[in-house]
């Protein structure tokens, strides 16, 4: 098995596309076109997660956090960044991050935080815009099957909770072959009307390029008459953070024990105690601090996140209980989300998970 075929399998779940401006992404060493060993998934790629997939003979390692964010002028070692770049590169080691884009789905890492804590009737707290396109064409009334079930298999027409979503309205299409043209129905040079479905359907816009093969591939004319257009609505499955409700309330001290047991915490900062009980819970991995006014306004009890700063515990603002559980606490799962996701897809294939801990953070007790 080549190394794109786990890199493709992943950006199936999690598109490049959504990852966030700032973000790297994807692969950021090795060749896609290696025959891949084994992998190792990670939180971070460090130089000893490196070695250990070198003892494994693992020649790919799918961390959540890019080693790489911003461009190297320089690589001589000097910090563990580029110790690590020096080490993949000499062991041809691949290196593929899959970060916010991963974040930015439903059933990513916020999900999988979510599962931990047991929160139901979930949905995405700040949701990514941007995320769809609507696609209009003009298919023969007889035609009309094949092309939509097309659209539908290239993952078009999926909306929320349903798939196979379209609209079609009747009307009259007209055309006029040129001489070089071989026209499915009529006659080159002589103008003709046919009774035609105008078919308009809904795709996630990472989908373009697969809905518009599927399109061309399927519809019978010669030229295919198509708009696309991008949509203002937000996917429900697409965004940052995810809003949910614990299955029974529970009072603020409770909880935050909770998250201690859940997430193997020595300790968690949080504001202070609003003597309320708790049960819808927003939660975002990592730093999550530009979500707290969306936990507010969508009525969370509680906001569970990493990275707040001083002042920004102040936001709270006594609407809701902030909690504060560190940034690899908050996303240490993520590497069992890969494990399982690829083990799954990969059944006969060495997925490990890295048994290095690579938190930075220290507690003196």
């Amino acid at each position: 098995m080549k190394i794109n075929e786990v890199t493709s399998f992943l950006e199936g779940i999690a598109p490049l596309s959504l990852q966030e401006s700032y973000d790297n992404a994807g692969l950021i060493t090795g060749d896609p076109d290696w025959d891949c060993t084994g992998v190792i998934t990670t939180l971070d790629a460090t130089e000893d997660v490196v070695k250990e997939a070198v003892e494994k003979k693992c020649n790919l390692v799918v961390a959540h956090h890019p080693i790489v964010f911003s461009g190297l002028k320089k690589i001589t070692g000097k910090n563990y960044v580029e110790k690590t770049v020096i080490q993949a590169i000499k062991k041809d080691i691949a290196i593929y991050a899959i970060h916010t884009n991963l974040d930015n789905v439903i059933t990513g890492v916020n999900g999988k935080i979510a599962d931990k804590l047991g929160l139901v009737n979930r949905r995405v707290l700040g949701h990514k815009q941007g995320s769809l396109r609507k696609l209009f064409t003009y298919v023969p009334s007889a035609q009309l099957d094949e092309v939509r079930n097309a659209l539908f298999d290239a993952g078009g027409g999926q909306v929320g909770h349903y798939a196979e979503c379209s609209f079609t309205s009747p009307g009259e299409g007209s055309f006029k072959g040129g001489e070089d043209s071989n026209p499915f129905v009529g006659t080159p040079g002589i103008r003709h009307y046919e009774a035609e479905q105008k078919l308009e359907i809904i795709f996630e816009a990472w989908k373009e390029k697969k809905i518009l093969n599927a399109l061309i591939k399927a519809h019978p004319y010669e030229e295919v008459a198509y708009d696309i257009i991008s949509l203002e609505n937000s996917s429900p499955s697409i965004g940052s953070g995810i809003l949910g409700d614990l299955e029974s309330s529970l009072d603020e001290a409770g909880f935050l024990q909770k998250l201690k047991e859940v997430f193997g915490l020595t300790l968690v900062r949080h504001t202070g105690l609003r003597g309320k009980p708790v049960k819808r819970i927003a939660v975002c991995g990592g730093a999550g601090s530009f979500l707290t006014g969306a936990a507010i306004a969508a009525g969370a009890d509680c906001y569970v996140t990493a990275d707040l700063k001083y002042h920004e515990f102040f936001d709270a603002n006594d609407r809701l209980l902030l909690a504060d559980i560190g940034h690899f606490e908050s996303e240490q799962f993520t590497t069992d989300l890969l494990f399982e996701l690829l083990s799954e897809k990969f059944p006969n294939f060495a997925v490990l998970k890295t048994g290095v801990k690579t938190n930075p953070v220290r507690y003196f007790l």
